[in-house]
């Protein structure tokens, strides 16, 4: 199952040397891990709420290959190249399988909220 890292940052107006240099070689950590961009930066279209971060987005294969690049020797190398500089949060996820149904979420959901209710009551 696909799994994302995703950033949502925060850059200053004016960028430091070390960010351009995180970011050339950013690329060459995801390689071995099959991770590429899939939103880097990318203007936002805020539908609901606000977004006045920068966002982005990098697919792999799966989980524990987003998690190997993150944990890796190099990927930790150049963290502080952009941390250092540029505010901001990083998770990890899994995306969902082929075929998912948020209303069969939804169902389960329901139950589990209705069998906590009977229990309280």
């Amino acid at each position: 199952m696909t799994a994302y890292a995703i950033g949502n940052l925060r850059p200053p107006a004016h960028l430091d040397e070390q960010v351009f240099v995180y970011m050339e070689r950013i690329q060459a950590t995801l390689d071995p891990f099959g991770g590429r961009f899939l939103v880097h930066n990318a203007p936002l279209e805020v539908r609901e709420g606000a977004w006045p971060e920068a966002l982005v987005i990098i697919g792999f294969p799966g989980i524990e290959e987003a998690r190997a690049w993150y944990d890796s020797a190099a990927y930790q190398e150049l963290i502080p190249l952009r941390a250092d500089h540029i505010p901001g949060d990083v998770v990890l996820v899994e995306g969902v399988a082929d075929g998912y149904d948020a209303s069969r979420t939804a169902a389960a959901y329901r139950a589990e909220q209705l069998a906590s209710t009977a229990d309280q009551g």
